[in-house]
């Protein structure tokens, strides 16, 4: 299989239209709180994102694109998900990823993933199974959900703090070693079996993820 650079461009560029730009990954509900104030916050926020639920979900998107199991790792998705929120989260935008990607990047195993999850299998695993249809590898999945840990919290930071989208952008170019770091692990456990693979959590995030759905009135889905 012969990897495109342009395909993991498209792939991870904000535009996609996979439903992303709906969600804050927690940024919002941190906000509220007053644990994410500047652009300081903001970098320990994502930073703390990205070593859990961020290298938890680019494990799984390696082991998609690799080949494994895609039922097998939904299941293991749910299981790392305690919150019935972020599931429901990772399912929707999976559906939703699903639609892009099998207009983008048709492919029997979307298909099949398709029917078998009809209301949507975890967005990870679809990802993965996006990446590899798409002609990526682990690795590649592994970063596309590595960047997106971090971008997503800090694109919305901007609209709820009125941040500089410039000092937005310098917490992400500040973390991009570490992204690598947490890809190059999900990639390399992804390689040794869906047993091998991350379980780091974020409390909090799941915590604040229950209070964030019942709230009436919010800018963000989660």
């Amino acid at each position: 299989m012969t990897t495109s650079r342009s395909a993991l461009l498209v792939l991870a560029d904000g535009r996609f239209p996979a439903g992303g730009h709906a969600h804050s990954g927690g940024a919002e509900a941190a906000v509220k709180a007053g644990r994410v104030k500047d652009a300081a916050d903001l970098e320990s926020f994502c930073r703390g994102r990205l070593h859990t639920t961020g290298l938890t979900s680019a494990g799984l998107a390696a082991a998609a694109a690799l080949g494994l199991d895609p039922y097998e790792l939904d299941a293991a998705a749910d299981a790392r998900t305690p919150s019935p929120a972020l599931r429901a989260v990772a399912r929707r935008l999976g559906r939703q990823l699903m639609r892009a990607a099998r207009a983008t990047w048709p492919s029997p195993e979307l298909d099949a993933l398709a029917a078998r999850f009809p209301r949507g299998a975890h967005q990870p695993v679809v990802l993965g199974v996006t990446a590899r249809a798409a002609g990526l590898g682990p690795e590649d999945a592994a970063h596309c959900v590595a960047y997106e840990a971090v971008g997503g919290p800090a694109t919305a930071a901007v609209r709820l703090l009125s941040l500089d989208p410039y000092q937005a952008t310098a917490v992400l170019a500040r973390l991009a070693p570490e992204m690598d770091e947490v890809a190059e692990r999900a990639a390399a456990a992804a390689r040794l079996g869906t047993d091998a693979l991350p379980a780091a959590s974020a409390p909090l995030l799941d915590l604040t993820a229950e209070q964030h759905a019942a709230w009436p009135v919010r800018l963000f889905a989660s």
